[in-house]
């Protein structure tokens, strides 16, 4: 049996096709060869979602509610809700409610939750995560277009003659649309890529042009291109006085931006500007495809603004190949802004002027309608520091890890009176609720979310749920029902959640008062329609079928004409610091890896968090690739992380990624380090440039483990990082202390009586016996240390040390210590020798005779690097030889950047 689904990660909107067995149990997934997003395609997180239903996640799912800890029914944690939340209603008023919700939300929870919140309760505070991600493209567009309206979609990628590509690791951000523009330039040669980015990521391998711009300096670009276009005379002049305003005052804004001054300011050189300039003037079908290199920036909102003036001015929009293309981070951040999702927007896209405050409370019916804009999502967590919101409801996020600053966010969390979270699994920001709501995974979830090319598409529930877990707009709903809103939140499906949002679109939008979105066409579908539909885009509208938007210059502004603004160009506080720290992904992983970090195939990548620096600042500062240092920033925040010396950054610029969080690492909690500087429209918080200082680190001993089972209980080391790998577990560790091996043999009997139920059994037994106490998951093991027994090996040469571990007899773990950890063999070699260990291939683990490096490359088929030198010097230093003995590259393709790196150095 095969369901149809959507992908849980990314904008891109990828459809998934489930296979069930008989027994309708998950057998296995692949790309939807007939889904508009990706035609088949997946990348590697979307191929491992099945690894995320194994029992390995089965253990941290939460299946019932808990109020104080206590687990209740959930009728009992309804009303303790509904109590909480009418007790800071009557004693502190509206404004003491807040609402922090996720892209990670299906748009039918996102609707339910706006209009309880924002018609029923009284309260604007209502944002998302999405603020951090995508707010300053919003503000963006509405104030360019007058609406929050992306005018492009995929196919435009693929008839552009110029895409540019600005702030965006699209091949490890967005791996599907990567390979769509890899598949468009192999069939048209003539088509150019400019990649604009401080950091050359692996994006830039096919680029035609690469500018390795000044963090945060891409308002200055932009503007010194709209100059361009004016001094060249390749302004579209008749469409600019057709269907704009504002662009005499651009002119006159953008007249000092000349290429000698443009190059100061960003550090790009005058022929790079040059080339990249005369491009773009020169080729009518250009794509400026941009993401959170652009929007994750306290001036965001003036650089996506500064784009859309370039193309207004050549009229390149609303026709196709051609347009300013943001590209959001989460699945369903599309869907969010549909219904309101932030705290400065209504549902349906509406504002807060009179007119469609008063619409949305007439379709409502709602009694305690908002009047002004809630607190977004920095203001928010400062008015829950400062104690003045007092019921909190988070759900599907995680901000005590992915916030700026998150000392001051988990202080702020510590404070206030109610924090209710709705999630699936425990995280770091479940330890602060005195309320834990169990939700739905994607594996149960049913709805529709929107993806970045205004595509809606049906997410459908394919295994039952477990425990009393339930979707969030049904919690929402019960809850409303027990404050007396029986009659407006009587839901008994989704379907009927989402006709009530398809109506709402359509609702007095005609005429004067038309908006861009308006799905009309879906507004009466059956529940058998419903449970049917296909992949449509917005706008769909019954009379007119096509979902082509501003193609006729038509805009949704005051007086239907596009906006020229051009905002002051202005640099992060921090890029006059000696070393500026931009943050991102890494390949294989998402955001604080709720989900990512219980996908074992998704770790050999990149197995801990690495502070990634040019060469130039490794030799100033006399530190080596794989040496621990500390890193320190304004917000008094320190991190403790290894070095990786890189080509690909400029000095005075380093890189660190945003996943890793205290439940996975020690020390290595990026945003830590990051201060919530916000841009002034938008309220997205700057992530991309952070002044930091590093110091080296002393560490007398540093380790990377192998084991069967995770070592819940760790020594106080100064670092650790531990993820699963394959079948076991991987602990990345280090210490100012010499490591005492009694500790780690404590470590690994505690995880190994977690396994094994007669060791625990006897283990307890020893304990009581000798000590009166019970043994516990958390608690150190003092006796028995004679049960590990260990064979090791030193290699004086390399200052190593290797061990391996049996407990009963049986392989447990492997290990291999080195000072300063310069020596230590690679997590993808030590897995694959536990993996084969036997008597004979002991002795080469104990050596740690790694010989040539083997990392792994593609996460699909799980391909080291060294296997994949062998097949270039065999098979021929070609991509289709490598695909044809491997399948590297041929599922995904996000590691072919990586291959053909290795093809060169062949």
């Amino acid at each position: 049996m095969q369901i149809e689904t959507s992908c849980p990660y990314c904008g891109v909107g990828c459809g998934i096709t489930v296979e069930l067995d008989a027994q309708r149990r998950f057998k296995s997934l692949k790309g939807s060869e007939d889904h508009p997003a990706n035609f088949g395609r997946l990348c590697s997180k979307g191929s491992a979602l099945g690894e995320t239903l194994d029992a390995t996640y089965s253990p941290n799912r939460i299946r019932k509610a808990r109020v104080n800890g206590k687990e209740l029914s959930q009728q009992d944690a309804i009303q303790a809700v509904a109590t909480k939340l009418k007790s800071a209603l009557d004693n502190y008023g509206p404004d003491s409610i807040a609402f922090y919700l996720s892209g990670q939300l299906l748009t039918e929870d996102y609707y339910v939750a706006n209009k309880f919140a924002k018609g029923f309760l009284g309260t604007a505070n209502v944002d998302t995560n999405s603020r951090l991600c995508m707010s300053s493209a919003v503000a963006g567009y509405k104030r360019a277009f007058g609406g929050d309206i992306v005018p492009c979609d995929y196919e435009d990628l693929e008839q552009a003659q110029l895409i540019v590509l600005i702030g965006s690791n699209t091949a490890w951000t967005h791996p599907v649309v990567y390979q769509r523009i890899v598949a468009a330039k192999e069939r048209n040669p003539s088509l150019k890529i400019v990649v604009i980015d401080p950091r050359q990521t692996v994006t830039s391998d096919i680029a035609d042009l690469y500018l390795p711009i000044k963090p945060s300096s891409d308002a200055y670009l932009f503007h010194g291109l709209l100059h361009y276009l004016i001094s060249e005379d390749v302004v579209d002049q008749e469409y600019v006085n057709r269907h704009t305003e504002g662009f005499d005052k651009a002119v006159a804004a953008c007249a000092d931006f000349n290429l000698v001054t443009v190059s100061e300011k960003t550090e790009v050189s005058i022929d790079l500007l040059t080339q990249f300039y005369c491009l773009f003037a020169q080729t009518e079908k250009t794509v400026s495809f941009y993401s959170q290199g652009i929007n994750q920036s306290a001036s965001g909102t003036a650089k996506c603004n500064a784009i859309i003036n370039c193309h207004l001015a050549t009229g390149r929009i609303g026709h196709k190949g051609a347009g300013p293309f943001s590209i959001t981070g989460q699945p369903n951040a599309m869907g969010g802004r549909e219904v309101g999702g932030l705290a400065n927007m209504l549902a349906a896209h509406l504002d807060f002027e009179e007119s469609h405050l008063s619409l949305v409370e007439e379709f409502w019916q709602a009694p305690n309608m908002i009047s002004k804009p809630g607190l977004k999502a920095i203001d928010l967590f400062d008015a829950v520091h400062e104690e003045k919101i007092k019921f909190l409801w988070i759900m599907g996020t995680n901000p005590a890890v992915s916030l700026p600053n998150t000392q001051y966010v988990n202080e702020a969390l510590s404070k206030c009176e109610t924090v209710v979270v709705s999630d699936v699994v425990d995280t770091s920001t479940t330890r602060h609720a005195s309320i834990v709501l169990p939700a739905l995974p994607w594996s149960e979830k049913d709805g529709t979310v929107t993806n970045s090319e205004r595509r809606i598409s049906r997410q459908r529930q394919f295994l039952p749920k477990e425990g009393a877990s339930q979707q969030d707009w049904w919690w929402m709903s019960k809850v409303a029902q027990s404050l007396g809103f029986e009659q407006q939140f009587n839901y008994k499906t989704v379907h009927e959640v989402f006709l009530e949002h398809a109506k709402l679109s359509c609702f007095n939008n005609e005429g004067d008062t038309e908006r861009a979105f308006n799905i009309e066409a879906l507004k009466d579908l059956t529940a058998s329609e419903y449970q049917q539909l296909e992949p449509v885009q917005w706008p769909a509208k019954k009379t007119n079928k096509s979902a082509a938007i501003l193609s006729d210059g038509y805009f949704y502004t005051k007086s239907n004409k596009a906006q020229f603004i051009v905002d002051e160009a202005r640099l992060a506080k921090a890029t006059s610091s000696d070393l500026v720290l931009m943050t991102g992904r890494y390949r294989d992983q998402w955001h604080t890896m709720t989900r990512t970090a219980y996908a074992p195939s998704l770790q050999g990548h990149d197995s801990e968090p690495r502070l990634e620096v040019s060469l130039e600042d490794a030799q100033k500062r006399q530190i080596r690739d794989g040496q621990f240092v500390k890193i320190t920033s304004a917000t008094k925040g320190s991190l403790i992380l290894r070095i990786r010396v890189s080509n690909d950054l400029k000095a005075g610029r380093c890189f660190a990624p945003m996943h890793w969080n205290d439940m996975f690492s020690a020390q290595a909690q990026i945003n830590d380090l990051v201060p919530a500087e916000v841009d002034p429209i938008s309220g997205q918080p700057e992530s991309k440039a952070i002044g930091v200082q590093l110091e080296t680190h002393a560490t007398v001993s540093c380790g990377t483990l192998i084991s069967t089972s995770r070592l819940k209980t760790l020594p106080e080391f100064d670092y650790f990082a531990d993820m699963p790998l394959g079948k076991y577990w991987l602990t990345c560790y280090a210490s100012e202390q010499e490591i005492d091996i009694d500790l780690i043999k404590r470590c690994l009997l505690t995880a190994a009586a977690e396994l094994d139920s007669e060791l625990k059994r006897e283990l307890k037994r020893e304990l009581k016996s000798e000590l009166n106490k019970e043994l516990h998951s958390d608690e150190p093991i003092l006796l028995n240390l004679n049960k590990v027994k260990t064979t090791s090996f030193s290699n004086p040469a390399k200052q190593q040390s290797n061990s391996i571990y049996y407990i009963n007899e049986q392989l447990f773990a492997a290990a291999s210590f080195a000072e300063q950890g310069q020596h230590l063999p690679s997590s993808h070699w030590l897995a694959q020798e536990f993996e084969k260990l036997d008597a004979a291939s002991e002795s080469q683990l104990l050596a740690g005779e790694q010989g040539e490096s083997d990392e792994l490359v593609c996460a699909c088929f799980s391909t080291g690097s060294k296997s994949i030198r062998e097949v270039i010097e065999q098979e021929g230093n070609n991509l289709p030889a490598i695909s044809g003995a491997l399948g590297c590259g041929s599922k995904c393709g996000s590691c072919i950047p990586e291959l053909k790196r290795l093809i060169q150095q062949s």
